[in-house]
C-alpha cells in the first residue's frame, strides 16, 4: 500500500495538524481510559484507532516528523506486522512498565516545547514522571486536551448496555457487608471519604455486572464512598427503576456519569479523602481541591476481592468442572476431525467457545480465543482472524489459550498440542515448560511471600537448559470478573508490599517458550493459595501451597520423558487422576473415552 494512503497515515496527519493548532510539540497516546482500565471500551481505544497496533498494552507518541510505538517483547511481532505500511516505528522495549518513551518525547520536545496529552486518561504516576522529564529539558506539558475529540470522526459513544446485579448465591456478600468492610478500612486511614474509579473495584463492592468492555463483566463509572452513604457516577439509563431502588436502600444514589468533577470539587476541606493513585487519572485528581487532605494507599477493595472466600473457591472449583467438560469435548471433537477434515484456526476457536457455551453458569469469554500453530504459536497474544489465520495441517504445535466467565467465576487455561510428529527441540523445549509450570504449582513458601520472589521458580528450570520467556508468569484473576486482576503479579516486576501472597488469591501459572517465526508452548493453570501445616509452623511461621484449580489433561505426547524425575511424574499423575475423577460425571461418549485416554497414568 502506498504509504501517503495508507488510513493510518491519513490520520497521523490528522494529528500532526491538531499539534500544529495547538503549537504544540508531541502528544502523548496511552493505552487507557478515564479508569485506568486494561481492555478499553470501543470510546477510548485511540491507541489502536491511531496506529493500527491491536494489542492490549503499548504506548503511542506523535511529534510533527516522527511517530513511534513503544511495546515489549510480547507484541513485537504483532506490531512489525500491523505498523507496516504506516509510517510508524517500532520501539522495542523491555517491559511495558519501561521509560523509554519519555526519553522520547523529551528530546522531540526540547527546550520550550509542549507535550499534550489528555489528563483524563493519564494515571497520577504517570503525570509526575512525564512532567518531569519534560521539565529537565525546558519543556512542558499540557493536559487539558484531547485531540482526538477533534481528529476522531465517528468515535464511538459512552457503553450504553445495561446494569445488573450479580445475585446470591454466587455473591456471598451482600452489598452492604462489602461496604461495611471498606468503610472499616477507610477508618483505618482516618479518612471519610473514598473515591473509586477503577472499574473491577466498583463491580465487586456492589454486587454488580455489565457488558461495557467485552470479555470483562464491568461497566464505566465512577463511586465515592462516605461513611453514611455512596454516589454511583453512572450513564443514564443504565440502572433501571428496580435496580436502582435496591441500591438506594443501601445508600447508594444515581447521579449522571458526567458529573463526577463537579462533585470531587465540591469536596469541602473538612473531609480527608482516600484514592488510589495507581486507579485515579490525573485529570480527575484535578477535580480535587488543593484545601482537601488527600490519602494515597491502595483501594482497599483491590485487596478484599483478590482473597476468595470460602464460598466462592467452591463456586470457582464449580465453575472449573464445567469448563473442564467442555474442553473434553472439544478436544474430543477436534482430535477426530483434525484427521478428516480441513480445519483453521478460526474452527478451533469457535468450536471451543460452541462448547463453553452449553455449560452450566457460563456467561461469557473471558477474553478471544488464542489458537495459534506453529509459528502463530510463538506471539503470545496472537488472534487469528478472517484475513490473517493459519490452517492446521502436517506436524507442528497447536497452542490454545482461552478460558469463560462463569456465574461462579473466571477461568483462564493455556494447552499446548502435538500435531502429528514433533521435533527433538520442540520436546525438549515442551518438558521445560511443563517442570516450570510443576515446580511452582509444587511450591511451599510463607505467608505474606511478595509474589515476584516466586517468579524464577517457575523459570529455573528453562533457565537450565538456557532458555527463558519475555512476559511474566503469573497473574491474579477475578471472581467473574477481571481475568487480569490485582494485586498479585507473580512476575519480574519490583517486589511492593500489596504483592504479599494471601490465603484465597487465585492467580496463573504459565512459563512459555517461544520461536520466533516457528512455534511457541504455553502451559497455564489457575491455583488456589491454601494454608499448608508444617511441622514447624510454630517456629517459622503459616506456609501456604497452591490448589491446581484448572482441570484438563496435559498432553504428555509432547514430553521428552528422559528429563522427568520420579516425583514429577508422581505429580503428573496425580493431577490427571483428579481432573479424570472431577470430569468424568460430566462428559460421557467420546469426551469421556478421550478424557480417559489423556488421563491415563505413565
Amino acid at each position: 500500500m502506498d504509504t501517503r494512503t495508507h488510513p493510518i497515515t491519513l490520520r497521523i496527519a490528522r494529528i500532526r495538524d491538531a499539534l500544529k493548532k495547538y503549537n504544540a510539540s508531541a502528544v502523548l497516546v496511552p493505552s487507557n481510559d478515564p479508569h485506568l482500565s486494561e481492555y478499553l471500551p470501543e470510546r477510548w481505544q485511540t491507541r489502536e484507532w491511531a496506529s493500527g497496533f491491536t494489542g492490549s498494552m503499548g504506548t503511542l507518541a506523535v511529534s510533527i516528523d516522527q511517530a513511534v510505538l513503544f511495546a515489549d517483547s510480547r507484541y513485537w511481532s504483532q506490531a512489525e506486522a500491523e505498523l507496516r505500511g504506516s509510517g510508524i516505528a517500532l520501539e522495542k522495549i523491555a517491559t511495558g512498565a519501561s521509560s523509554e518513551h519519555l526519553t522520547w518525547l523529551s528530546k522531540s520536545a526540547g527546550k520550550d516545547g509542549v507535550v499534550l496529552v489528555d489528563g483524563q486518561v493519564l494515571g497520577l504516576a504517570a503525570e509526575k514522571a512525564l512532567r518531569a522529564a519534560l521539565a529537565a529539558v525546558g519543556a512542558s506539558l499540557r493536559t487539558d486536551v484531547d485531540v482526538f475529540a477533534e481528529v476522531w470522526e465517528g468515535r464511538a459513544a459512552l457503553p450504553q448496555a445495561p446494569v445488573y446485579e450479580h445475585e446470591a448465591p454466587f455473591a456471598t456478600q451482600t452489598r452492604a457487608d462489602k461496604l461495611t468492610t471498606v468503610r472499616a478500612a477507610m477508618t483505618q486511614h482516618r479518612c471519610s471519604s473514598h473515591f473509586v474509579s477503577s472499574v473491577d473495584d466498583i463491580a465487586w463492592i456492589l454486587n454488580l455486572r455489565g457488558s461495557d468492555v467485552s470479555y470483562n463483566p464491568v461497566f464505566i463509572a465512577h463511586l465515592l464512598i462516605g461513611m453514611d452513604q455512596c454516589t454511583l457516577f453512572i450513564g443514564e439509563g443504565k440502572v433501571d427503576a428496580a435496580l436502582s431502588a435496591r441500591l438506594l436502600a443501601d445508600s447508594v444514589a444515581i447521579a449522571p456519569y458526567a458529573s463526577a468533577p463537579a462533585r470531587l470539587a465540591a469536596i469541602d476541606a473538612s473531609q480527608r479523602v482516600l484514592l488510589d493513585p495507581r486507579r485515579v487519572t490525573f485529570g480527575l485528581r484535578q477535580n480535587i481541591g488543593a484545601h482537601v487532605e488527600l490519602v494515597e494507599s491502595i483501594n482497599p477493595s483491590t485487596l478484599l476481592k483478590s482473597r476468595k472466600n470460602a464460598a466462592e473457591s467452591e463456586f470457582v472449583r464449580e465453575a472449573m468442572r464445567e469448563d473442564g467438560a467442555a474442553m473434553c469435548e472439544f478436544y474430543a471433537w477436534f482430535e477426530k476431525a483434525v484427521t478428516s477434515q480441513t480445519l483453521t484456526e478460526l474452527d478451533v476457536a469457535d468450536k471451543l467457545s460452541a462448547a463453553r457455551a452449553r455449560r452450566n453458569g457460563f456467561k461469557d469469554l473471558s477474553f478471544p480465543v488464542i489458537a495459534g500453530f506453529n509459528a502463530n504459536g510463538a506471539l503470545p497474544h496472537y488472534r487469528a482472524t478472517e484475513a490473517s489465520h493459519a490452517t492446521i495441517a502436517g506436524n507442528g504445535l497447536l497452542l490454545i489459550d482461552s478460558g469463560g466467565q462463569y456465574l461462579g467465576g473466571t477461568t483462564d487455561i493455556t494447552r499446548t498440542w502435538a500435531i502429528g510428529e514433533v521435533t527433538p527441540s520442540q520436546r525438549r523445549g515442551y518438558t521445560a515448560v511443563l517442570k516450570g509450570t510443576m515446580a511452582l504449582s509444587r511450591t511451599v513458601f510463607p505467608l505474606g511471600t511478595l509474589s515476584p520472589h516466586l517468579d524464577a521458580i517457575a523459570r529455573a528450570p528453562l533457565w537450565a537448559e538456557g532458555l527463558d520467556y519475555g512476559h511474566g508468569t503469573g497473574h491474579g484473576v477475578g471472581y467473574f470478573l477481571n481475568v487480569h486482576e490485582g494485586p498479585q503479579s507473580i512476575s519480574k516486576a519490583a517486589p511492593e508490599a500489596h504483592h504479599a501472597m494471601q490465603i484465597g488469591m487465585i492467580t496463573s501459572i504459565e512459563p512459555g517458550l517461544y520461536r520466533d517465526g516457528q512455534w511457541g508452548v504455553r502451559i497455564e493453570n489457575l491455583v488456589l493459595n491454601i494454608p499448608v501445616a508444617t511441622p514447624e509452623q510454630d517456629a517459622f511461621g503459616p506456609m501456604l501451597g497452591f490448589e491446581t484449580l484448572t482441570l484438563c489433561p496435559i498432553d504428555l505426547t509432547c514430553v521428552e520423558r528422559s528429563m522427568l524425575r520420579t516425583d514429577e511424574v508422581d505429580w503428573l499423575n496425580a493431577y490427571h487422576a483428579t481432573v479424570r475423577e472431577q470430569l468424568s460425571p460430566l462428559v460421557q461418549g467420546e469426551a469421556l473415552a478421550w478424557l480417559e485416554r489423556y488421563t491415563a497414568a505413565i
